[in-house]
């Protein structure tokens, strides 16, 4: 896959079919693939973490979350095909258990969320088999006894919802202690599995406009996405050499 550097960080140039063509794939290959789905927040906390840039460049596959990341990429002048973000890319994961059945391990959320979107996911997807979750709220001393459950389960999919960078280190750092095919960080997704959150409305995806429905509903997050603007300044100086 061609990969496109946005300031040190090696983004896969991937639409969304080919994206889900590379974990269907991989369910059926060797070894564990990482998947992370950066946004601009976590594309900033990689320029002041230099060991979070090495986390993520050494996924499997590193694929843009937000707008604000192929905008960035359009501004540098080596545009990404698309956005494809990590709750479409699990949605897409999870119908394509129509013509493949797949296995999954829900990890993240408070305790009571993963159940919820275990349930709601055995609903809307009969094929897709959810073998076990455990809520993202545990202490260090329990992550052996999490990851025997986890390899236990002969779950082919973890999802892993611990928020960024969180999620992206507890990966890297678990990998080869995995047994599953593939491990994807997906963020505040099994909320919205569960139903105990919502996505902004289509218009607002479309149009780039996610991070105000976000703000709108969790006004704490402002100083967080003071990061939006300043990744796109630090695009745009870069563009033009300021």
């Amino acid at each position: 896959m061609e990969k496109i550097n946005i300031h040190g960080v090696m983004m896969d140039n991937v639409t969304m079919d080919e994206a889900l063509g590379f974990v269907v794939e991989r369910l059926d290959g060797p070894g564990i693939a990482k998947i992370y789905t950066p946004n601009s927040e976590i594309m900033m906390q990689a320029q002041r973490d230099p060991a979070l840039k090495d986390i993520l460049n050494q996924a499997d596959l590193l694929i843009a979350d937000g707008a604000g990341v192929v905008l960035a990429s359009r501004i540098l002048r080596r545009p990404l095909k698309e956005k494809v973000s990590g709750i479409d890319l699990v949605k897409r994961i999870l119908e394509n258990t129509r013509t493949r059945p797949t296995s999954f391990f829900i990890l993240g959320a408070k305790p009571g969320v993963a159940e919820k979107a275990a349930i709601n996911i055995i609903s809307d997807y009969p094929k897709a088999e959810i073998k076990g979750w455990h809520h993202g709220y545990f202490q260090p001393g329990e992550e052996d006894g999490i990851i025997e459950k986890i390899n236990d389960s002969g779950a082919e999919v973890l999802l892993v919802g611990l928020g960024a960078p969180k999620q992206e280190k507890w990966i890297h750092r678990n990998a080869s202690r995995l047994n599953c095919k593939v491990a994807m960080g997906i963020g505040g997704s099994i909320d919205v599995l569960a139903g105990t959150a919502s996505l902004a409305p289509e218009f607002m995806r479309r149009s780039g406009l996610e991070w105000l429905f976000r703000l709108y509903k969790e006004p704490r997050r402002f100083r967080r996405m003071l990061d939006l603007p300043r990744f796109m300044m630090l695009s745009i100086r870069k563009r033009f050499g300021l």
